[in-house]
């Protein structure tokens, strides 16, 4: 009776919400307007409205009633060894689908055909821990994804790229999307930098690290997902010739850079706030960013940390030192590099100009380090060989003078030819070792003259 007295309750509240549309006047752009203002008001679908709509046309007071849930058909019921079988030939291969194993389960008389529905096996697989994303969580390494904390500041640092706000800084202000780096250290917690950014390419990492190493130093180590902005030549180049060791997570494994995704959830709310400014700049973004993360966390008590302090004053008290390099070594370090091959007149090709190497690199591969903001002037490194600098190749009116060759690359004049006189040895040796040909002739039968 309490239950029927509540759906009759709830029936009276969706009539009520239904009732501005219940006019046959209105018109179609009416109608969209008024559904829009009860979603707002309300906070349902505009999905669920036009279902209450089209229930209580078609039922009248009771179609709005709530349905109740009921039992569950007998037939839809999985015998508990069916069950049992499923669950081992999920076991014996996790990657196996919920399709297959009841395929399995039908060819081998186990259960009648269209018996059981794959609905109702995966849920009652995943009820018991069975479900193909359990699988996936235990099939390499048998245990769960565990928890882990570095114990010093700079010991690591995970980063990761964000989708952010639309803003009016388009062609024309056509809305153009912007996308948020930050990178956090894994003991404390601390954002070492986050900015947001105009494009979604390798240079908004680039940037975004080098401002956090110019700031706190480098870390021991770098963690990054598999994302293309981040598996780049570039990145192993600059971690390599700044001493990081750069890691990356398992492919399928969000759950590894947990730290700076569960960052990203709480950026959500900022998100939500500037959304009320409505910010027409980057640079009006970035600075809301920069003084909500100063004040909304980085100065805000973390539960995650000892002591429940904040992110900051964890970073900060750390006792280790902070590690900075020399500036010509960072400056080096987010250089570019590519190879290219060295052609028959010593000159390479690099973004459409050519550029003299020398002689002494004919036909070999080096590599090309630059700045992609100035090309002028590029450096050249080969295996051997001090770096040098190398410039645009001017082609000019006249040829000029022939390079002398190289030392090394200079004719050899010699006496005799070395081929003819190797050839001459071989032809008489081949000579010496043939059999001479049989002659007939001096073969006699009987002391005849008859062969």
């Amino acid at each position: 009776m309490r239950d029927q007295k509540k759906a009759e309750e709830i029936a009276a509240q969706r009539v009520q919400l239904l009732s501005p549309l219940l006019c046959d006047q209105l018109d179609n752009a009416q109608a969209r307007l008024i559904k829009a203002r009860i979603c707002e008001q309300s906070g349902i679908s505009e999905r669920t409205l036009r279902r209450y709509l089209s229930q209580y046309k078609a039922e009248g007071f009771s179609g709005l009633k709530p349905k109740s849930k009921g039992q569950k058909r007998s037939e839809d019921a999985i015998p508990a060894n069916v069950l049992e079988q499923a669950i081992l030939l999920r076991r014996e291969v996790p990657g196996r689908s919920v399709s297959q194993i009841i395929n399995i389960l039908e060819w081998e008389g186990l259960a009648e055909p269209g018996q059981i529905k794959r609905s109702t096996l995966q849920e009652k697989l995943t009820q018991r821990g069975y479900s193909s994303r359990h699988m996936r969580m235990y099939a390499d390494s048998g245990i769960a994804a565990r928890r882990f904390q570095k114990k010093y500041r700079n010991q690591l640092w995970h980063s990761d790229i964000k989708y952010g706000p639309y803003l009016p800084i388009g062609k024309n202000g056509a809305k153009k999307q912007v996308y948020l780096v930050t990178f956090v250290d894994d003991a404390t917690r601390f954002v070492l930098h986050g900015q947001f950014y105009p494009i979604l390419d390798q240079m908004i990492v680039e940037d975004a690290f080098r401002q956090a190493i110019l700031k706190n130093g480098i870390p021991e180590k770098v963690y990054f997902d598999n994302g293309s902005q981040y598996r780049t030549k570039w990145m192993i180049r600059a971690c390599a010739k700044m001493g990081i060791r750069l890691i990356y997570a398992k492919p399928y494994s969000p759950e590894a850079t947990g730290k700076v995704e569960r960052f990203n959830r709480v950026v959500d709310s900022f998100l939500s706030e500037a959304a009320l400014e409505k910010p027409q700049t980057l640079e009006r973004l970035n600075d809301l960013f920069q003084v909500w993360l100063t004040e909304c966390y980085q100065n805000k008590a973390h539960s995650s940390l000892s002591g429940n302090i904040s992110p900051e004053t964890t970073f900060r008290s750390d006792k280790k030192a902070l590690k900075f390099l020399e500036p010509e070594t960072i400056a080096n370090a987010f250089l570019h590099a590519e190879e290219r091959k060295v052609d028959k007149a010593g000159c390479i090709s690099f973004f459409n100009k050519k550029y003299e190497v020398g002689l002494n690199f004919i036909g070999c591969k080096v590599t090309v380090v630059y700045d992609p903001a100035s090309i002028e002037e590029i450096a050249i490194e080969y295996e051997g060989y001090a770096p040098f600098k190398a410039r645009e190749l001017l082609i000019g009116e006249r040829t000029g003078i022939r390079p002398k060759l190289p030392e090394h690359l200079q004719p050899q004049p010699a006496d005799s030819s070395r081929l003819l006189t190797a050839a001459g040895k071989k032809n008489k040796q081949r000579k010496t070792e043939q059999a001479p040909a049989v002659s007939y002739r001096t073969v006699r039968k009987g002391g005849s003259d008859n062969v």
